[in-house]
């Protein structure tokens, strides 16, 4: 006898029946990120003055940002393996696997970091935006910023290791969230304290000659140590952090050119940071989960996505619909209160909605067909999914929420 075909409403209903707990600590845990990125957002509305005095500085914002996430996500997901193996302990032995781990970490920050300031400046002339600040003004941003940033991370990930390890938490359930929004929170403003420090003659390109000095000579130093923990580390880690941080770049592009209708309406700034962390956020979750099905055999890597891989993706909708309503709605309430203008909650919300809803088809397209193209060729999804989609996002994020604004009739 055959069935009768469930509604849309139904078919989510039996979703969320049948998978309520992740559900719930999903959304829990995209809330949470939400609300340290809509800290980053009122900040980068309120530097307006800067973004405009200081013509190409958002181009590395989304990088940055992405960075610190991708870098210090990535220790937290380590450490919470060495957690679950019995291999976790505190020490200041450089040799130790939580050593190598955090002296891999402070190495790629100030690698990517430099590099990362280079690509701006390249990526900004290369797409026509020839007037920009200096190469050595985008050094000392980049690598000033990204070191005051990353080490209040790196002592917060290793806070919530160590408390894991005490009150019995899953490391791998709490760290991502935390770490996410920690480095959000902590990467803009950091980013600003270093805008005070270019614009000399002198000073401005000594520091950015010395920090660009540094971070080769540690990054060479690290790659010949007799450590094999941090070697490898640095290997796998550095061409994926570099792609994606090309890509963050594109995407810190993308806004710079329509800046002028975010200077109109500095909320729309205020939304940009929750909204490119969400659609990130929501195709890490479905790439996770989708690597762990093919790891566990619940789905083959087919072209045409399997049952449980659509429920996956009925489930990443559903996330998004509260999600990018709530950013919105969070954005223009918190632009209200710091005195900024908002072009209305109702258009937000709409800027919101529509722009999360393409942005998420192309999340559970990337994830999907990335998750499977990875499996086939014999790596592991785990390692290279998330900073891949969640940069790929940010660019295509950047691109929806310019194209929904310009839908409402905002954009300039």
């Amino acid at each position: 006898m055959r069935r009768p075909r469930l509604g849309l409403g139904a078919r989510a209903r039996a979703v969320l029946g049948s998978d309520a707990a992740s559900v719930r600590q999903g959304l829990a845990a995209l809330l949470v990120s939400s609300a340290g990125d809509l800290l980053a957002g009122l900040t980068l509305g309120a530097i307006t003055h800067t973004l405009d005095a200081l013509p190409g500085l958002l181009v590395i914002v989304p990088a940055a940002i992405g960075m610190r996430g991708n870098i210090f996500g990535a220790l937290g997901s380590r450490l919470g393996t060495a957690i679950h193996t019995g291999e976790f302990r505190l020490s200041r032995r450089a040799e130790t696997l939580v050593g190598q781990n955090i002296l891999a970490s402070l190495t790629l920050t100030l690698s990517v970091s430099a590099a990362l300031a280079v690509l701006a400046k390249a990526v900004a002339i290369g797409f026509g935006l020839n007037h920009t600040i200096s190469v050595a003004d985008f050094l000392v941003i980049s690598m000033v910023g990204g070191t005051i940033s990353s080490i209040a991370v790196l002592v917060l990930t290793l806070g919530v290791a160590s408390g894991s390890v005490r009150l019995g938490w899953d490391m791998d359930n709490v760290s991502a969230p935390l770490v996410t929004a920690a480095g959000d929170m902590v990467t803009l403003p950091s980013l600003f304290l270093a805008t005070y420090l270019v614009g000399f003659r002198v000073v401005t390109p000594l520091i950015a000659i010395v920090t660009a000095v540094a971070a080769v000579i540690v990054l060479v130093g690290a790659l010949r140590t007799g450590l094999p923990i941090l070697k490898r580390i640095i290997r796998e880690s550095l061409p994926v952090l570099l792609i994606a941080g090309l890509i963050d770049v594109v995407a810190g592009l993308t806004i710079e050119k329509r800046l002028e209708s975010f200077l109109a309406f500095p909320a729309l700034l205020v939304l940009v940071p929750p909204f490119l962390e969400d659609t990130g956020a929501l195709g890490g979750i479905l790439s996770s989960r989708l690597s762990s099905k093919l790891h566990l055999g619940v789905i083959e890597p087919v072209s045409v996505p399997q049952r449980p891989a659509r429920r996956d993706f009925i489930v990443t909708f559903l996330f998004g619909v509260p999600v990018f309503t709530l950013v919105a709605v969070s954005a223009d309430i918190a632009a209200a209160v710091a005195g900024l203008a908002s072009p209305g909650v109702g258009r937000m919300v709409a800027i919101s909605l529509m722009g999360g809803f393409l942005a998420t088809v192309f999340a559970i397209a990337i994830a999907y067909y990335g998750a499977i193209a990875s499996y086939r060729l014999g790596l592991d999804p785990d390692n290279h999914g998330i900073p891949l989609i969640t940069s790929s996002m940010d660019l295509i994020g950047a691109f929806a929420l310019i194209l929904a604004i310009v839908v409402i009739g905002l954009g300039r």
